[in-house]
């Protein structure tokens, strides 16, 4: 009878298989095939998967992905995607369908169906540069798991939906360079708005015709929270003034409102946005007096030319502007002179006051920045200038005085157009026939040609060949790390447009052996480059790319790009008929035996339901018997025995409040001390849940990771006992909370401890496991202060080391995540290298990793300078520190910003983590083997009062998930 049970579940699992996938999958993908011309030449046959459809990504049997960005596919997109959405579920495993990418394919065309908002699973979807048109759908608003929208670069016209707004784990929304019409829809008592996307980042909705006026409840101090990037609206209609609420997103880096119709003067608090480097307020009615952004300290690239300001000397305060490159003006109403300290900031590269009354001798000084290379002073009123010698910048001022009266040299007084685009070095090491192109690695080739579009770079000075270099190498690395077929980039022709976007043409060549690229290498480039995947230099700020038509393809599809993680092999369209029919045939054989045994099997779910719902039900502490949780180390505690060692839970013992519950000392009979970590009501975990998180903590066995004493699961009850760590959180420690002085040698020993903790996990747990939640507030201190790793809440198993990733929500803290894991939602052990790397800065600088608006990270990579002593980070080393020698302080920060790079590919393993940094001890002279304190009163103890670290945020927060922490990925 089991053996009937047993081919009674797989023959309906392959029933449904077989039933579902032809004749909901197939007929979807076909109808898609049907409306669309110049699909892949093997998308023949019926079966998808079995076949090797190029640009179709399979699981196993399941489709679950379609990529086919800059194909030439031409059409429409049909209705009848809608039907993929009964892949969400398939018996017990949950799948996903991605509509990834069919960007850069100028031929589709028509409106995107309602029914896209069947694909409830849907994570990106990508339409760049295409030529859909029609409204937007309101149903994308029911796409839940979206994190991606970009449909930039079409022609959808109509309003924003305001369903958008229900996009609640949105990270990116670019609507930008459509025909979009109406208000920005904000949300009220019943409809929603795009003021409720949270956790969005990015906010792009430039170059449409969006009117009316900016919604002040479009920005909130919530925004704070989640470190939103960029809010892009330039080159609409929108009216009305700026709202003073803007000022409450600090986290903000770029901002542009140039090319509408704003009115009003500028308001005071944009000089909360301290962290602004990009601001466009050009080509709009502003008024009033000329703000001052003395606040804005971080400013690289400012423009407010072309509005009705009042007339005003040149503001002093222009000059406190130390990260200046770029200062446009033209006609604002400036007047009087130029002082001489404005020339001198050391980062400023291009001056344009075009059209003002500027008057006076212009006086550039001796010291002026060596990165200048333009001053653009046509129209004003300056009446002399006297060149100094070696003075080589161009000058251009036309249109003044000097140039009308005394006939000044044509070098400075001919009329001129500041130039928009700039020559860069040609690539042609080699002659080339055809359509073929010259790589710079002087290869024959057919290149992949686009432009890339740059809409806020914090530079001017596009004639500089570093700027091209560095973007080149990133470019190169980063296809490399994501393992596409790529030899060689080359970038040429930089220019502005008339939206003052940054563009450059990019062509991309394939491997050494191969002329042209297949499909598989186009649409794996085209993906991460408009899927935001590929970061810039952060110099260069938001970008977007623009793929051009392919013509060229060899070959078929590498099918293990296509087709990674499938077990199927390609079979001909006959071959799949045949098994279809042998599956059906072998159905209608069983029918009678499956009925005859349906009603048996129903009985056996009912008398195991409860065991399901309950895995300890038949189990009995004292015996080894029932769904007992495998446990390595820990015990079993009745409630009754917690009740007891903890006081009856009382007042006394509770040490810390989380969101998981309460935390009591307690002490064994044996005089050990524990932490109790009870669950409230409401915080209770299905019994499932429960065990597998013991399971997972009774297998961690490490000096440097918190261990499990036991558990209870006791009168409906849920709790965890650990072992009581006296000396509290390493972030106490750093803020002086806990009276804790940490000198330099500690701070070495705990960044060791940390790293041997986790290299624990990641290479000797079995099996590995992530801890997706590491920060200074989970790493504890014992009483020789020795770090141990803690709280476990979040984490997960790498089940399959082949494997190297788990696909998961995303969770973390603010501050600490891995920006790639919040891209992708794919989950590595580099992205606790990441969370690593960041609790190394604060180890350097007591400072949280997001703190008054600026980033840890970020702070360090613009403060250090490695041609000096200690990199010149004295202004952001920890004043408890500083004055004493930091022997191996370079070594340590190099290592640090190593764990935070943007791609996981290019951070070290935590166990060559643990290797650096015992060198680093070596090079400070310290014994990486010895304790960090020989006794508990060898250090300053802790502020009296003061009793147990374990607060709202410590180890004992059970989901402290913060969504989204991930920071950007700069």
């Amino acid at each position: 009878m089991e053996s009937l049970c047993f081919l009674f579940e797989e023959c309906h699992l392959m029933l449904e298989i077989h039933f579902v996938y032809v004749y909901d999958v197939v007929v979807a993908l076909k109808s898609l095939k049907d409306v669309w011309d110049n699909t892949p030449p093997n998308w023949i046959g019926s079966d998808p998967c079995g076949s090797g459809w190029e640009g179709v990504r399979c699981t196993n049997i399941r489709v679950t992905a379609i990529t086919l960005a800059s194909v030439g596919l031409t059409g429409t997109l049909s209705g009848d995607i809608g039907s993929l959405s009964e892949l969400q579920t398939l018996k017990n495993l949950t799948i996903s369908f991605y509509l990834r990418d069919l960007s850069y394919n100028k031929g589709l065309t028509g409106s995107i169906p309602a029914s896209i908002g069947n694909l409830k699973k849907l994570t990106n979807l990508i339409l760049v540069g295409s030529g859909f048109s029609g409204h937007i759908p309101g149903t994308i608003g029911s796409l839940q798991q979206l994190v991606i929208l970009s449909l930039n670069s079409n022609s959808f016209s109509g309003p924003i939906p305001p369903q958008l707004g229900n996009l609640s784990n949105l990270y990116w929304l670019d609507l930008a360079d459509n025909k979009l019409s109406g208000t920005i829809p904000v949300s009220d008592a019943t409809t929603p708005g795009l003021d409720m996307l949270t956790k969005a980042k990015h906010f792009h909705f430039g170059k449409n015709q969006l009117s009316g006026e900016i919604p002040s409840q479009l920005f909130s101090s919530k925004m704070i929270l989640i470190h939103v990037k960029n809010k892009l609206f330039e080159n609409n209609s929108l009216s009305g003034s700026i709202p003073s609420t803007l000022g409450l997103v600090q986290t903000l880096e770029v901002l542009r409102l140039d090319r509408n119709s704003l009115t009003g003067p500028v308001p005071s608090t944009l000089n909360n946005l301290v962290n602004v480097n990009e601001l466009f307020l050009s080509n709009n009615q502003l008024t009033g007096s000329l703000p001052n952004l003395t606040g804005m300290s971080a400013l690289n690239y400012v423009d407010m030319s072309n509005n009705t300001f009042d007339e005003s000397d040149f503001p002093p305060w222009f000059s406190a502007l130390q990260f200046l490159t770029t200062l446009v003006m033209e006609n604002t109403g400036l007047q009087g002179e130029i002082p001489a300290s404005f020339f001198a900031l050391p980062q400023l590269q291009t001056l344009l006051l075009r059209k003002n009354q500027l008057n006076g001798t212009l006086d550039v000084g001796s010291s002026y920045s060596d990165q200048l290379q333009l001053i653009d002073l046509q129209n004003n009123y300056i009446v002399d200038f006297t060149p100094r010698p070696g003075f080589k910048i161009k000058l251009l001022l036309a249109g003044n005085p000097f140039c009308q009266e005394t006939g000044g040299p044509s070098a400075y007084c001919d009329l001129q157009k500041t130039d928009s685009t700039y020559p860069t070095p040609e690539n042609n090491c080699m002659p080339c026939n055809a359509d073929k192109l010259s790589s710079p690695n002087c290869r024959c080739a057919y290149a992949y040609m686009g432009t890339l579009y740059f809409r806020a770079p914090s530079f001017s000075d596009l004639g500089n060949s570093t700027i091209y270099t560095s973007l080149t190498d990133s470019l190169m690395k980063f296809f490399q790390s994501h393992l596409l077929p790529v030899d060689s980039v080359s970038l040429s022709n930089p220019s502005r447009n008339s939206d003052n976007y940054f563009m450059l043409s990019l062509e991309v060549f394939p491997p050494a052996g191969q002329d042209a690229f297949n499909r598989t290498g186009i649409s794996g480039i085209g993906f991460v480059l408009s899927n935001q995947t590929f970061k810039p230099p952060h110099k260069f700020g938001p970008f977007f790319f623009i793929g051009g038509p392919y013509p060229h393809f060899e070959g078929l599809s590498f099918s293990s790009f296509i087709h990674k993680g499938s077990t199927g092999t390609h079979k001909s369209s006959s071959t799949a008929i045949i098994i279809g029919s042998a599956v059906g045939g072998s159905v209608l054989v069983l029918v009678a035996l499956l009925a005859g045994i349906y009603a048996f099997r129903q009985k056996r779910r009912a008398e195991t339901a409860d065991k399901q719902n309950n895995p300890f039900a038949s189990w009995d502490p004292n015996k080894n018997s029932g769904d007992v949780p495998q446990l390595r180390g820990a015990r079993s505690f009745s409630f009754e025995e917690l009740k007891n060692y903890t006081n009856n839970f009382s007042e006394t013992n509770d040490i810390g409040t989380g969101g998981y519950g309460k935390v009591y000392r307690g002490i064994l009979p044996n005089g050990i001390l524990v932490a109790v970590k009870r669950a409230q009501t409401g915080s209770v975990q299905g019994g499932s849940e429960f065990k597998a998180e013991i399971e997972l903590l009774s297998r961690v066995h490490h000096k440097n990771v918190v261990s499990l004493v036991g558990f209870c699961f006791d009168q409906g009850e849920q709790m965890l006992v650990y072992e009581y760590i006296p000396n509290g959180t390493l972030k106490e420690s750093l803020s002086g909370k806990s009276g804790i002085k940490l000198d330099w040698m500690r701070r070495l020993r705990i960044a060791l401890g940390t790293a041997k903790g986790l290299q624990y996990l990641h290479e000797l747990a079995n099996p590995p496991i992530i801890h997706r939640d590491i920060k200074s507030n989970n790493i504890l201190l014992d009483d020789r202060l020795n770090a141990k790793v803690a709280d476990f809440g979040l984490s997960k198993l790498l089940g399959d080391p082949e494997k190297g990733h788990v696909t998961t929500q995303v969770k973390g803290t603010m501050g600490y995540m891995d920006p790639e894991y919040y891209m992708t939602q794919q989950l590595t052990e580099k992205s606790d290298v990441y969370s690593y790397g960041v609790v190394m800065l604060e180890l350097v600088t007591a400072r949280q990793p997001i703190d008054k608006g600026k980033y840890i990270v970020r702070e360090v990579r613009q403060k250090m300078d490695k041609t000096k002593v200690g990199y010149n980070l004295q202004e952001i080393i920890d004043p408890a520190i500083l004055g004493i020698t930091l022997g191996g302080l370079e070594k340590f920060v190099d290592l640090a910003l190593r764990c935070v790079e943007e791609a996981g590919a290019e951070r070290p393993t935590m166990g060559e983590v643990v290797k650096e940094i015992e060198s680093i001890m070596q090079i400070a002279g310290l014994n990486p083997n010895a304790d960090s304190a020989s006794t508990s009163a060898s250090y300053e103890g802790a502020i009296k009062g003061y009793e147990h670290p374990y607060s709202d945020e410590s180890l004992f927060v059970y989901s402290g998930a913060f969504l989204p922490a991930k920071v950007e990925p700069q």
